[in-house]
């Protein structure tokens, strides 16, 4: 089984001293994902919560919508030989286990979407979308709009005090410094859920994919917060979540502000200390004061 950190040689250099030590990094390592035992997408992972990172991303692929959608994952004799699938680690045929291929297997009345079954991509750790034939591929029909969903009103306070928690639950990050994060807040500010990752929307899958696994979606009533950027991918994932506010601590794409602004997803981009930007669905965020025209 793949380990979430490992030990390296390095060469450290401060102030013109030069001395050698270990130093922790975190894991990547490449996991496969297959649908039905045919190959789907290859993406770049920390390792850990494989089972909740496949299956959020089947959530955000249009294919899995609660737990009874699904029938089981295991794990799969992946490279060094042998085909036959595991669910707890034990060998049961030739080739050795690497825990990098796992496969989904669906409850026999889901019906899977041409543009899944057509994907069959390699997926960066920081694009977790790249090789989508078009734009008009990628805008799937949410199952939850969120427009439909109850208001969420959220004060920017509350808003403001998420990234420090969300750093101070970064176990991991504290011990490479490498690794992104991303959270699930309910509308008070307790923190639900939090997972890490060397890829920002593996954070994200794995957290959909546990909600999924315990029959929590839609996730209708929670803040996603996620360190860096917010990309298309992350709000998209949001919107097939049905969350109805994902918060950064970064700036937001283009795509990703007109993704919000049409489905209605309250996104909040730069938010830093008690500053942010609301770039879309503003309506869910207790603004007292007046706004001004820049």
């Amino acid at each position: 089984m793949g380990r979430v950190t490992e030990r390296r040689k390095v060469i450290r250099i401060r102030d013109g001293a030069v001395s050698s030590r270990p130093d922790t990094l975190v894991a990547e390592e490449p996991l496969e994902i297959r649908l039905n035992g045919k190959p789907l997408a290859i993406t770049m992972r920390t390792p850990g919560d494989d089972f909740a990172l496949a299956a959020g991303f089947l959530v955000s692929e249009g294919v899995l919508a609660n737990a009874y959608d699904l029938q089981n994952i295991v794990y799969c004799a992946g490279a060094t030989g042998g085909g036959a699938s595991r669910s707890s680690g034990a060998e049961s045929g030739g080739g050795s286990n690497s825990y990098n291929v796992v496969d989904v297997r669906t409850s026999p009345d889901v019906a899977i979407p041409d543009i899944t079954l057509e994907r069959n991509v390699y997926t960066t750790s920081s694009c977790g979308l790249c090789g989508k034939a078009s734009l008009d591929a990628v805008r799937t029909t949410a199952r939850w709009p969120i427009a439909d969903t109850p208001p969420v009103r959220v004060e920017p306070a509350l808003l403001a005090s998420l990234p420090d928690r969300l750093r101070a639950a970064q176990r991991v990050f504290d011990r490479t410094g490498g690794l992104h994060a991303a959270a699930l807040f309910s509308e008070a500010g307790d923190l639900l859920d939090i997972r890490e990752d060397v890829g920002r929307h593996n954070a994200v899958d794995k957290l959909v994919g546990r909600a999924l696994q315990n029959g929590d979606l839609p996730l209708s009533r929670v803040i996603l917060l996620v360190s860096g950027r917010a990309s298309f991918e992350l709000a998209q994932k949001a919107v097939m979540a049905g969350i109805p506010v994902l918060a950064a601590v970064s700036a937001p794409s283009s795509l990703a502000v007109d993704l919000a602004a049409e489905t209605g997803l309250t996104l909040v981009g730069f938010l830093r200390g008690s500053n942010m930007n609301v770039y879309a669905g503003e309506d869910r965020i207790a603004l007292q004061a007046t706004a001004t025209q820049g």
